[in-house]
Order: structure tokens, then sequence, then C-alpha cells
């Protein structure tokens, strides 16, 4: 039996209805997380339009669930330097009361990253931030003090107080690079997402290099949990259910149902009906 979370995105939508949705899927045990985005700007044609802030949303919605796990989808590393994202994690966590999942990427947005002069950088760039980045991330929540000298940051006798209420806030790292995104997720990662894949025999083949990046550095692939994001519109709610069924049976362990079209509540329920 597969595992299934939702996620709301795009923010094409007011904040009564991302609170109601929220709200119904903590109280359908079939999803076990919800998920919003750390974008700023609508991803679609003409890229206008209602876009809330993802991290604001989550503070709010922990206070609004009470069961369902909650994080966002991938947070961009250059968005926020890593030591407000460790505090913001850490903080988060306590408002949820343990409940909070973070998930990071390299970033990939050129058009609000240039418009709000957050500089992306080219891809190796991308990838050697995202790496340090998580690597002090990991040791602010873990360690009292963090001392680092990077590349991309630097940190002297760093504090992240108090410390989450989770041993460990699991690390969700979303992405499809073969070569870096991909060792960084051996590297720390508790969770890998994999969005809207071709078919599950495209998903077995990333699959296949992150077990290869786990061998090269000693890690057990099994402590990873993979995820794909699979998307939830007007389709048939058991032609949905069977196409996460093909993930599932390919080794998938969670499938993410990011929404498409109006974002309310009572399209939760239908779907989580057939889901097994």
């Amino acid at each position: 039996m597969g595992r299934h979370a939702i996620k709301t995105a795009p923010h094409h939508a007011t904040w009564d209805q991302f609170l109601d949705v929220w709200r119904a899927a903590d109280e359908i045990e079939t999803f076990e997380s919800a998920w919003n985005w750390d974008h700023f700007y609508p991803l679609a044609p003409p890229y206008e339009g209602p876009n809330l802030e993802g991290w604001t949303m989550l503070a709010a919605l922990a206070m609004a669930t009470k069961r369902i796990r909650i994080g966002s989808m991938v947070n961009g590393m250059h968005h926020r330097h890593p030591a407000v994202t460790a505090n913001m994690a850490a903080t988060l966590d306590h408002i949820s009361k343990g409940r909070f999942e973070l998930g990071m990427g390299a970033g990939w947005n050129f058009m609000e990253s240039d418009a709000y002069g957050m500089p992306l950088g080219e891809l190796r760039d991308r990838s050697d931030r995202l790496e340090e980045g998580i690597e002090v991330i990991v040791s602010l929540l873990e360690n009292e003090l963090t001392t680092h000298k990077g590349r991309f940051f630097e940190l002297t006798e760093a504090r992240c107080e108090p410390k989450p209420i989770q041993k460990r806030i699991p690390i969700v790292i979303g992405g499809k690079g073969k070569v870096r995104t991909l060792r960084t997720t051996a590297r720390f990662a508790d969770q890998w997402d994999m969005t809207f894949p071709d078919s599950p025999a495209h998903w077995q083949e990333l699959d296949a290099a992150l077990r290869t990046h786990c061998d090269d550095l000693g890690r057990e692939q099994a402590e990873i949990t993979r995820s794909v994001h699979l998307g939830f519109d007007d389709t048939d709610p058991a032609e949905l259910a069977d196409l996460a069924d093909s993930f599932f049976d390919a080794g998938v362990d969670i499938v993410v149902w990011s929404m498409r079209g109006e974002v309310v509540a009572h399209r939760l329920e239908p779907l989580a009906a057939k889901l097994r």
C-alpha cells in the first residue's frame, strides 16, 4: 500500500481556499503530509496573479492543523541564507509540534530570481550552493555552535536555538541532476523527490544513479525515502490511483499529488477514496 501527500501549488488561490484544503487533508488519513511551494511568481503564463509566500503560510497552516506533516516542496537555497532557513525550520518545528519537514533544492527560476536581484548562477554554482548550504543547515540544527568558511557562506560560532522538537528534521531534496543533486541527496537527505517523471522507467533510471552515489559514499540507500510528484487534475480518480500504483510497483514510497485547477477542499475525498 502506497503513501500519499497533497500539494497546493501553484498559488493561484485565496488564503481561505488554501486553509480549507489543508484542514480537509488533515482530516483524511490517506494523506500523510501537505506541502506548498517556495516561489514568488506564478509559473504559468502570463506569470501574473496571486502567489502567497510559502513560509509565512506554513506558520499559519501549522496552527490550523493537528495531524498532517507539513513543509514546502522545495525551497530554493538562494532565496535565503541557510542560517535563516535553519532558524525558520526550527521555529516551524516548534509551532507544528514536531511535524515539519524541510524541502530544499538548488533553484532554477531565473525569471523571479532576476526580478528580485537574487543571483541564481550557472548550474555548477547552484549545485555547489545547495550542497554547502545544506551542510550549514544540518550543523546549525544539530550542533551548539557552527563555524564554517566555504565558497558561498561563512559563519563564526553561530547558534540556532531552540533546537527542533524532532531529533532530526527530515530533509527532502528535490531534483533530477544525476551527477550533483543526487550525490547531495545521498549525502544529506532523508527523502528524495522527483517532480513529474515521464514514466516509472524514467524514475528508475534516476533512482539507479542515487543508489550508485549511496554506494560510493557508504550510505545505506534504504534510509532515503523516495517520492514523486504527480498532477492532480480532472482525470478520473480511479485512473490517477492506477498511475500511482505503477510508480509504487517501480519502488516509489510516496506520491505527492500536486493540485491542478481549482484549489477546493471537496476535490480531496473522491481521490482519497480510490487510492490504495
